[in-house]
């Protein structure tokens, strides 16, 4: 069973979805431009032996949006963090996907964590970030035609693969849709962070929990040599997206990953 829930932050409220009532923290932050929508059938499964808790980043989902499209993955970094405490996290495992992983790392700089799962590390080179910059985030065609709607469809199409599933379409329409004035903000945030300053700066074990087929995929040999305690799971057969293709495997990892280190790490 999972429960919702706001919490005050700097930036207005922050949504967040909860299940477990005991053991150890794991926060969870989604890729842009989306909610934590993506991890409905991920968090039961954590929520049986940990209290796992996913953020909407603001801005996205129901979160408040930041005052601005203008900050950087260091100040929402710092706005999770608060969210976080305030719900009362201790030492979590913070985890995140693509841009959510930029979070996780952002937000381990301002809440110590017993360790950190990152899925697509965007450890983009600065000719890739110049390029997303410039392209990744056309505007959106809002009009009374419903021109988005046959916009955000063949995004996702292109973006996901022509194999997605129409469920997972759905849910990336619908959560991009709720957004579409400002679905900007955080991906562009995301494109001028460089994460490997953070990543480096990591005192603490990290997961490296990837898709095999991942558009980041091949990002993940130069996470390995950043970091000073990291390991790689590639779950098979996968073209992208494994919290939501692969929801229970993905749990399984991340819970066995968090039971790990809350074993060598003091509580």
């Amino acid at each position: 069973m999972t429960k919702g829930g706001y919490v005050d932050t700097a930036w207005g409220q922050v949504h967040y979805r909860i299940s477990g009532e005991s053991g150890p923290w794991i926060g969870l932050f989604h890729e842009s431009p989306l909610s934590c929508r993506v991890y409905e059938q991920v968090l039961p499964l954590l929520g049986r032996r940990a209290r796992a808790v996913a953020f909407d980043t603001p801005g996205y989902g129901a979160s408040d949006p930041p005052p601005g499209p203008g900050f950087e993955i260091p100040d929402y970094g710092r706005v999770l963090a608060e969210a976080a405490a305030g719900i009362g996290m201790e030492r979590p495992v913070l985890g995140g996907v693509h841009s959510g992983a930029s979070l996780a790392l952002a937000t381990a700089a301002h809440l110590p964590a017993a360790g950190l799962m990152l899925s697509g590390v965007p450890l983009l080179t600065p000719e890739e970030r110049a390029r997303f910059i410039a392209g990744w985030t056309p505007k959106a065609p809002l009009d009374d035609r419903g021109s988005q709607f046959a916009w955000a469809v063949e995004r996702y199409r292109r973006i996901w693969g022509p194999d997605l599933p129409d469920e997972l379409l759905h849910l990336a329409v619908v959560e991009l849709m709720r957004v579409a004035d400002r679905y900007d903000w955080g991906y562009q945030a995301a494109f001028r962070n460089d994460p490997s300053e953070a990543l480096e700066a990591v005192d603490a074990r990290i997961l490296l929990l990837n898709a095999e087929g991942d558009r980041l995929a091949a990002k993940d040999a130069a996470a390995l040599e950043l970091a000073r305690d990291a390991r790689l799971v590639v779950l098979p057969d996968l073209p992208g997206q494994p919290h939501l293709r692969a929801p229970a495997a993905f749990a399984a990892h991340l819970l066995a990953f968090t039971q790990e280190v809350n074993r060598t790490t003091p509580s």
